[in-house]
């Protein structure tokens, strides 16, 4: 994990390690002060010697002036590595997530991801701007201040030393209990993210059906437990925190009593009691930051633990190696069309959707599929485009298996409105143009026309650069499904899946929506998932699927002959 985290700070190591060099020479500084202050009460005021003063005055003044200046730039140093950092760790991190599949998105909540890649990596940006500085800049104050402490008198610094034992039993346990806690309060934090942003973007059907205190006790019961595990954690801290701070006030003590014992002795002088007095910061700071920083490194680790498990995740969707990508001078071939289900079955975990379903479509046919909710048949459309993978059996693309083809060159190739469409927070042309963007507005408008949003894209207030609002906020299910069906209209691909495209438009216009889809098919393979028996008007073949299998098979007249699911679903509508 440490590892993978330093592979992102090593590139910036120049600055880096300028910026630990300027650490370490604020640190030696440090030392300064107290040594000449020291110097000052032995060889100015005890021994007489003036003239010294003006020097050791500016000496002190110099030396201030010097760390502060050199402090202001690592912090400006280690601040802008740390925000590059962050910047490149959340783009490589976004852009693993681009590469990772359905089957992962279906297990995790949006609220963790989106936790994940801020409040988490800005915890890694803290460790880098703050936190390992921080370290080194008091483990080396402690260190220096031991040196010279050590050549003034050993006796009183061994006594000063004395507490380290303990303060040091006091962080290891801190630190073992700390850790576990951090992890519960990012978990739960993600939680709170996830139940936020479920209601936020379901608010129109909470107020439907006037679940509001509903949503409210749910949310508070998170809200709650979040505050639990910050209670927790804080009590973890609060109970280490007064026990270091009441050993380190042990020393002022220690100082009084041993170092003036040594002073009567004449084994030290007044002047290095004051040194001894003035390096006591030294001694104490970073003995009360170790607890501090021992918490912001568990802190830390437990996110980037977070942050490094996302970036192991591996797809379970992949390339092939020689994964096929057909090109014809430098261009892209597409696929003929020729789309065969071998004894296909597939589950979602354990849950079964598909058994053993098998069919033959030729190039250019339009193909139907009719089943109750559940029985599998958005499931054929994913598994075609290779969303997941089949559990047994295989399916063929111009007698090619899938899992042969190239992930992109496959789903440049058949392409698909889902049931749920989703449109960008931004304007309809670039909605459309989505799946094309180096498309012109001459061959977006052509689409648009095709699907029918020329039908209300003058009702708009700006028309096609009208902004539709996050998830398509503001429009109809039915000009959503237009605006989706547009789209891939534009991305013409070879084979081409409507799942339910027209099951929020009225009649009129789904008739008109069924002469534009005819019209579009010509040369293509289709695939019209619908409960709608009127959608297969087209169809050359329509399949009913029931329980994930295959129950009937055959053109419409076919099939209304037949005593089955078909006919009784076109009995139904036609009576309605």
């Amino acid at each position: 994990m440490f590892k993978w985290i330093w592979s992102y700070i090593r590139r910036y190591r120049f600055w880096m390690a300028l910026a630990v060099m300027l650490t370490i020479t604020v640190s030696a500084l440090n030392m300064v002060n107290p040594s000449v202050t020291g110097r000052i009460v032995d060889r100015v005021i005890t021994g007489g010697e003036h003239n010294l003063l003006i020097k050791f005055v500016l000496i002190m003044i110099c030396c201030t002036f010097a760390k502060a200046v050199l402090r202001y730039l690592y912090q400006l140093i280690f601040e802008h590595c740390s925000q590059n950092v962050m910047r490149t760790m959340r783009q490589d991190l976004y852009a693993h997530i681009q590469t990772l599949d359905f089957s992962w998105f279906d297990k995790s909540p949006t609220g963790n991801v989106m936790t994940l890649l801020t409040s988490d990596l800005d915890m890694v940006r803290h460790f880098v701007a703050w936190s390992f500085y921080q370290i080194i800049e008091n483990s080396l104050i402690y260190i220096f201040s031991i040196a010279v402490s050590m050549q003034i008198n050993i006796k009183l610094t061994l006594a000063f030393m004395v507490v380290a034992p303990f303060v040091a039993f006091l962080i290891w346990k801190f630190k073992i209990q700390i850790r576990p806690s951090h992890l519960k309060v990012r978990d739960q934090f993600a939680v709170l993210n996830t139940r936020a942003g479920e209601n936020i973007a379901g608010n129109r059907v909470v107020k439907a059906f006037v679940r509001e205190e509903y949503e409210k006790d749910k949310f508070d019961v998170e809200n709650t437990a979040y505050m639990d595990r910050n209670i927790e954690n804080a009590d973890i801290r609060i109970k280490y925190t007064p026990a270091i701070e009441a050993i380190c006030g042990t020393l002022p003590v220690i100082l009084i009593l041993f170092g003036g014992y040594l002073v009567m002795n004449g084994e030290m002088t007044l002047g290095q009691i004051v040194t001894f007095n003035g390096l006591m910061w030294a001694f104490t700071q970073p003995i009360n930051m170790f607890g501090i920083l021992v918490d912001n490194m568990q802190r830390f680790s437990a996110c980037a633990q977070r942050l490094y498990e996302l970036h192991c995740t591996k797809p379970k969707i992949v390339n092939t190696p020689g994964a096929i990508s057909k090109t014809e001078n430098g261009m892209i071939k597409p696929i003929e069309g020729k789309i065969e289900f071998r004894n296909v079955s597939f589950a979602y975990d354990s849950a079964k959707v598909l058994d053993n379903v098998s069919f033959c479509i030729e190039p250019g046919m339009t193909v139907g599929i009719l089943g109750p909710t559940g029985s599998g048949k958005s499931t054929i459309a994913k598994l075609l485009c290779r969303y997941y993978d089949v559990t047994d059996g295989e399916i063929l693309v111009d007698g090619i298996d899938v899992r042969k083809y190239d992930l992109q060159y496959l789903r440049r190739n058949i392409g698909i409105t889902m049931q749920d469409v989703f449109l960008f927070s931004d304007s309809v042309i670039e909605n459309i143009r989505f799946a094309n963007p180096e498309a012109g507005f001459d061959e977006v408008e052509r689409a648009a026309k095709l699907a029918r949003v020329k039908d209300f894209i003058a009702d708009l207030t700006e028309g096609y650069d009208t902004v539709v609002g996050e998830r398509g906020v503001g429009l109809s299910g039915g000009q959503k499904q237009r605006i989706a069906l547009a789209r891939l209209f534009l991305a013409n691909p070879k084979v081409m899946i409507l799942d339910d495209t027209t099951s929020a438009v009225d009649t009129e216009t789904e008739e008109r929506i069924r002469k534009s889809i005819k019209e579009q098919s010509k040369g293509h393979t289709s695939f019209i998932i619908s409960h709608r028996i009127s959608s297969f008007e087209n169809a050359d073949i329509i399949l009913v699927i029931e329980n994930g299998e295959i129950t009937q098979s055959g053109t419409h007249e076919e099939l209304i002959k037949q005593d089955g699911y078909y006919s009784h679903v076109y009995k139904n509508q036609n009576e309605l």
